[in-house]
């Protein structure tokens, strides 16, 4: 099976320019200008874009330039009162160059909003490097975005079939891969056999990385891995955070989804593309197909 999330970026980010304000005011004259603010964006969900206001009176963060075309974006960090959408609502009708604008600027934006202050004394920050650091009004240390690594795991046996687990705070029917933050001294192999066996008490013998997905809910990175398990009769849910698990064939999943008793995750998460890979992979009458049905946020 293919790897997934593995494209090079459509987006130049450009981090020579981040030191010359100048060029950045040079770009920003001719560039494309979305608004972002509280984890929304701007964008039409009737037409499945990204919308571009222009705002440049509010502060402005560098994202890049189209490798295909030579425009420039920013995203201006707006008021709340401004009409934006939610990534849930529009991001799986982006394409691929805007779902990428629309991440960086979602993480930035949230990233900005939750670090005013500095950590080291205490003092205001402010932004800089066309928002790529916040600055220290008093000591004048640097502070970088954050972004908390999190690996999510594709649980498999050894027919194939895949292991999906129910959180207590999902509706009834909703399944997912299982994932968790990594912890301090972890190596991301380490992390996923801890967080396989916690939650879902299989132990691991066989990990393959997929891929990654930024996912700015508020500020991860989702490492992708498939994991290989050798005693599927052993699988429990923890009872707490998992309160159910339930093995998938691949008919199975299609009947399960077809009938409404199975809600997927998202369409545009990594999740769901894992899934999908596996779903589709070179496995007879399945060859090639894809799932269609209910999907769930929560």
């Amino acid at each position: 099976m293919s790897a997934i999330n593995q494209q090079p970026s459509l987006i130049d980010r450009a981090t020579e320019l981040r030191t010359d304000p100048a060029a950045l005011a040079e770009l920003l004259k001719r560039s494309k200008v979305l608004s972002v603010s509280a984890g929304k964006i701007s964008a039409d969900v009737a037409v499945g874009q990204l919308t571009y206001p222009g705002n440049q009176s509010a502060e402005t963060y560098f994202l890049g330039i189209d490798r295909a075309t030579d425009t420039p974006y920013f995203a201006a960090h707006v008021s709340e009162s401004e009409d934006l959408v939610s990534l849930r609502e529009i991001g799986a009708a982006l394409s691929p160059l805007e779902i990428g604008l629309a991440l960086h600027a979602v993480a930035l934006s949230n990233w900005h909003t939750s670090h005013p202050m500095c950590s080291k004394c205490g003092g205001a920050t402010s932004s800089s490097l066309g928002g790529a650091v916040r600055v220290c009004e008093q000591c004048e240390a640097q502070h970088h975005p954050r972004t908390d690594s999190a690996v999510i795991v594709l649980v498999r046996d050894a027919d194939d079939r895949i292991l999906l687990g129910r959180q207590a705070v999902w509706p009834e029917g909703r399944f997912s891969t299982f994932a968790g933050f990594l912890e301090p001294g972890e190596t991301f192999e380490q992390c996923v056999s801890r967080e396989v066996f916690e939650e879902s008490g299989v132990t691991v013998s066989q990990i393959n990385y997929l891929g990654s997905q930024p996912w700015p809910f508020p500020a991860s990175i989702m490492i992708a891995f498939e994991a290989v398990i050798d005693d599927p009769s052993a699988a429990r849910p923890d009872g707490e955070e998992i309160v159910e698990v339930r093995w998938y064939s691949r008919a199975q999943l299609r009947t399960a989804m077809e009938d409404g008793s199975l809600l997927l995750p998202p369409i545009i998460s990594v999740a769901r593309k894992m899934i999908e890979r596996w779903f589709g992979a070179e496995h007879g009458e399945f060859t090639g197909q894809s799932l269609t049905g209910g999907e769930s946020w929560r």
